[in-house]
């Protein structure tokens, strides 16, 4: 006999044996949260719980908030639940939150992606009964090329518009996308100049001991001319303002799994689009799904009706759950 260890709820994903919601979108007394983007992790909820590696992006984007930490695999009771959180590979402190109820075990994945990234903990399956799945990218069309194949095109770019006296503006979320990207650069070509966006969480991540490359912060007193063929990492929403014209001559570019797709390249009117993503392509959810050996699946944020509807082909009981987390295009969430 199986328990509903996890319903679906209008403030989100709800574990009545324990009382508590992950990523819930509406503020409730105990939240569990997978990991620090915004459309996961909200403000206002009494009580926070999430893993130790989070926590810091999580103060710095909400505040003075009331949060409790696990280490990832770290069994926690909560009412009639036994709770532990296990790494995503989204971000770094990205998890999947795995909630067991009279040995009844299912696994919220929050976002993630399967391929170890260099600066994220690597994704790690846990088996489960049901499993909850993203599916941003479920279609056949997304499969991304191996990272190592985009930093090549991507320090090429960067050094033919350095040799050519331009500027390097990467568009790139500014939490996981720009810091993964930060990670992926040759910094020998030139410096590496920084939106405040980014910086700041630059700051949060390297203060935990994640590595990255030097970066210099662009405040309004910095002259850009002190620092010819730069790479410019910023939010999104700086490509072609006024911040980013203070560059001079510059090429523009956008990092995103949604520059696999030709139409969006052309409505993002930048010179280049390198297709990564911080989210599992479509043989990446395929492979997680499996190594859960999970017979329950159940879709959210994405291409969820078609990636469900495959999934029955397949075998699985398969369903589409309605949310409110965005995906890779959301800029205003930030969510890579």
């Amino acid at each position: 006999m199986t328990h509903q260890v996890l319903s679906f709820t209008d403030r989100g994903i709800y574990c009545a044996a324990g009382d508590f919601f992950i990523d819930p979108w509406r503020p409730v007394d105990r939240a569990l949260i997978t990991h620090g983007h915004a459309d996961h992790a909200r403000p206002g909820h009494r009580r926070y719980l999430c893993t130790d590696a989070c926590a810091p992006v999580m103060r710095h984007r909400l505040g003075d908030i009331r949060v409790e930490t696990v280490k990832f695999g770290e069994a926690r009771k909560i009412g009639e639940a036994l709770v532990s959180f296990h790494p995503a590979g989204h971000l770094p402190g990205s998890a999947q939150i795995r909630v067991e109820v009279k040995g009844e075990v299912w696994v919220a994945s929050g976002d993630y992606k399967v391929v170890p990234d260099g600066i994220s903990e690597p994704f790690e399956p846990v088996p489960c009964h049901s499993f909850i799945t993203e599916c941003t990218f479920g279609l056949p069309v997304f499969k991304w090329d191996e990272q190592k194949n985009v930093a090549a095109s991507l320090n090429q770019w960067w050094a033919t518009n350095a040799r050519d006296g331009k500027a390097s503006i990467l568009g790139a979320y500014s939490l996981g996308k720009a810091q993964r990207l930060l990670s992926m650069v040759d910094a020998d070509i030139g410096p590496i100049l920084t939106h405040g966006a980014v910086e700041n969480t630059n700051a949060v991540l390297r203060a935990q001991g994640y590595s990255l490359p030097d970066t210099i912060h662009v405040t309004a007193d910095l002259n850009v001319k002190d620092h010819p063929g730069a790479l410019v990492i910023a939010p999104p929403s700086a490509l072609g303002s006024a911040w980013s014209r203070k560059f001079g001559p510059s090429s523009t570019a956008f990092a995103s799994g949604w520059m696999r797709l030709r139409g969006v390249r052309r409505r993002r009117a930048a010179d280049r689009g390198f297709v990564i993503s911080d989210h599992a392509d479509w043989p990446g959810l395929m492979q997680a799904i499996e190594q859960t050996g999970a017979e329950n699946i159940y879709a959210t944020h994405g291409y969820t009706d078609i990636f469900a509807r495959w999934l029955n082909t397949q075998g699985y009981n398969a369903q589409v759950v309605p949310t409110e987390f965005g995906g890779e295009d959301d800029e205003a969430e930030e969510a890579a």
